[in-house]
């Protein structure tokens, strides 16, 4: 009989300490709900004055450490001459695209199919077509002055 007594005894013990265990994971997961007081203050809310802050310039008229030198003191005074502007005209783009080309076999000489304004055209170099002078060229890529600007464009497929 004692053995039952003490197998009760444990039981008991095992299911209140599993009880107290559940209880406290129970009622983290579901916490009771609080009722928040709302306080009433009849004060009014007065925001601070900012003050602005003191301005001030660092004058660095001192020897410097490293070179030993002492700087010369910066003249306010110089005046700048205003010239007048002149204003350059705008010249409008052409549309240039190089298109391909081809060479003579005999005298090696590569002739260049350029599209200017939609206006194709078969130049070498050295050559000028509505103001567009072809510098140079290669298989991928052509080299034109237009306008005293140098353009590198490269083949359109």
């Amino acid at each position: 009989m004692k053995k039952q007594n003490n197998t009760y005894v444990l039981l008991a013990l095992v299911i209140g300490v599993w009880g107290i265990i559940g209880f406290k994971f129970f009622s983290a997961v579901n916490p009771a709900t609080k009722e928040i007081a709302q306080s009433t203050s009849d004060e009014i809310f007065i925001p601070q004055q900012i003050k602005e802050r003191e301005l001030f310039a660092i004058v660095a008229d001192y020897r410097d450490p490293f070179l030993g030198t002492v700087q010369a003191p910066k003249k306010k005074g110089a005046k700048r001459s205003t010239k007048p502007t002149i204003k350059k005209e705008i010249v409008p783009a052409k549309s240039i695209q190089y298109t391909g080309f081809i060479t003579d076999k005999g005298s090696k000489q590569k002739i260049f199919f350029i599209t200017v304004d939609g206006q194709q055209q078969m130049m070498s170099a050295n050559d000028t077509f509505q103001e567009v002078k072809l510098l140079r060229g290669t298989k991928t890529s052509i080299r034109v002055k237009y306008n005293g600007r140098i353009q590198n464009i490269a083949l359109t497929e």
